[in-house]
């Protein structure tokens, strides 16, 4: 039952998954369906969290919206996600920022990491 299971899962992957880290700030360019028309949205902000591994895998992005923090959390081989674009790396000592959501301001910022 496993291995059927496995095989399963491995044609829904994505062939060349996106490349980030917790705590890079990216856009998530997700298709949204509104009545019989689709459109792309994007949702840029910080990675919070990526859980589980293999065709499960998940994200969380969280940004701020005229005050208020939004989080949403996407499964990383949907075909509703198009792409995820890195718009600059972030340097974090964690695997999950939970912190993050007691931080307002200047603090909410993760520091800037040098890609060579």
């Amino acid at each position: 039952m496993n291995e059927i299971i496995r095989k399963i899962e491995a044609t829904q992957m994505k062939e060349q998954p996106p490349e980030f880290r917790v705590g890079d700030t990216v856009k998530v360019y997700a298709k949204i369906k509104e009545g019989n028309r689709e459109r792309i949205q994007v949702f840029e902000g910080t990675v919070l969290k990526r859980q589980n591994g293999g065709n499960r895998e998940t994200f969380t992005v969280r940004k701020t919206s005229n005050g208020i923090g939004v989080e949403k959390t996407w499964p990383l081989h949907s075909p509703n996600v198009e792409k995820v674009e890195i718009v600059r790396y972030g340097k974090v000592r964690r695997a999950k920022l939970n912190y993050l959501r007691n931080r307002v301001g200047k603090r909410a910022k993760v520091k800037e990491r040098v890609v060579r």
